[in-house]
């Protein structure tokens, strides 16, 4: 039963679950984003069905029913094959140190293992593709299962709303219909976000990240500014949508396990995958609005 509750201990994560990884995939699938898809029940799962919901023109409760189960269903397979090119082992770094002053030092703030790269790819929880394939060396030419999670949404986003008591972004079309909606990390008691109306300026992809601890935080011990190189590993991730508020955007990031369960410096956070299609549809004017 899926309840949003979990009876594993605190700091332990329960096993996946086959009938959620299935649920996660068909509403990632449906525009509705779960964020990672982790085979857990939990807060991402239910804002995703809310979402489904909301798009289908249904009574929003976040409960799952036969119902809902009946409108997901696309008869396509949920879990494929995926054999692994020699380019998926390409741009590897060894690893990516805390030190945001280490970090600048690098050229590139890749990602740090084949299994990290593709459970990106394919909107997962390393865990759970690793789960999926015991044993597999994930190198040049093997073939491992990952979830089927279908092409990026598209269309053309009117204004965004983003919903700061719980935690989503709500990607609309000019005539009112959801086109998308996302799980989000929005600021932190110490560092909130915005309030009110703003507008997109413009998209960055794959940016550096310019650190300054005199306009945002400081990180350690650093208290120079700083720029990071580009790369899924940056602070913000493969994408920033810049806003009118100065400072601010909605961009990706390095921990996708992470969307809303810990704070931002005040941006809004998405996986990268879904900060990627959030900025396909978007372009500078692009109405932004705060709410709670």
């Amino acid at each position: 039963m899926l309840t949003g509750q979990s009876d594993h201990p605190a700091g332990t994560k329960p096993p996946p679950d086959p009938a959620v990884v299935r649920l996660q995939i068909l509403l990632d699938r449906a525009g509705a984003s779960p964020g990672v898809i982790d085979g857990r029940d939990g807060a991402n799962l239910h804002k995703a069905i809310k979402g489904f919901e909301a798009m289908r023109g249904l009574p929003v409760d976040g409960k799952i029913d036969p119902e809902i189960l009946s409108r997901l269903n696309d008869n396509g397979q949920v879990v494929g094959t995926y054999q692994i090119e020699p380019d998926d082992l390409a741009d590897l770094v060894d690893k990516i140190p805390e030190d945001y002053a280490l970090q600048a030092k690098m050229a590139r703030l890749g990602y740090t293992s084949v299994e990290e790269k593709l459970s990106e790819r394919f909107h997962m929880d390393i865990d759970l593709l690793r789960t999926l394939n015991p044993g597999v060396a994930f190198a040049a030419g093997d073939t491992i299962a990952v979830a089927v999670v279908g092409a990026p949404r598209t269309g053309t986003v009117n204004r965004i709303e983003i919903r700061r008591g719980s935690g989503e972004v709500i990607a609309f079309a000019k005539d009112g219909s959801i086109i998308a909606t996302y799980p989000a990390t929005i600021g932190s008691e110490d560092n909130p976000s915005p309030t009110g109306h703003h507008e997109i300026n413009g998209v960055a992809r794959d940016p550096k990240y310019e650190y300054n601890p005199k306009i945002n935080f400081q990180q350690g011990k650093n208290t120079k500014k700083l720029e990071l190189p580009s790369g899924p590993n940056n602070p913000v991730g493969t994408v920033w949508i810049d806003l009118s508020e100065p400072t601010y955007g909605i961009h990706g990031t390095p921990e996708p396990d992470k969307i809303d369960k810990a704070g931002s410096h005040g941006c809004v956070r998405l996986t990268n995958w879904d900060a990627e299609e959030l900025a396909s549809m978007v372009k500078p004017g692009v109405e932004v609005d705060f709410v709670r």
